[in-house]
């Protein structure tokens, strides 16, 4: 069975800058995607940014230039670094990958981030 574990979550001002991590464990032989996703109250879950084979990035329009997404394949670990977070940020946090050998896709339990002054 594999495991996907976020933290780093947290209440932060306008601005300031937080750095969530995700951690697979279990049964893995690869990870073919590692991606993150946030809900805020009352909305969709949103694609927040992507990490591909070969690295390869993707980011929503509204955290370009502001959020870095990266991961430790050696480690199986994740992170996305925020920066100049703002209020509309705020919302839970997940991490998703598609991980082998099954190719299966797996969530975290979600980590809360509260952008407020």
């Amino acid at each position: 069975q594999v495991q996907l574990v976020e933290s780093g979550g947290g209440l932060v001002q306008p601005g300031g800058s937080l750095r969530l991590s995700c951690a697979a464990s279990g049964s893995i032989s690869s990870i073919y995607s590692m991606s993150w996703y946030r809900q805020a109250p009352g909305k969709q879950r949103e694609l927040v940014a992507g990490i591909f084979s070969g690295g390869r990035t993707n980011y929503a329009d509204s955290v370009k230039g502001r959020f870095t997404i990266s991961r430790d394949n050696a480690k199986n670990t994740g992170s996305l670094q925020m920066n100049s977070l703002k209020p509309e940020d705020t919302a839970v946090y997940y991490c998703y990958a598609i991980i082998g050998p099954a190719t299966r896709h797996y969530w975290g339990q979600g980590t809360q981030v509260t952008v407020s002054s």
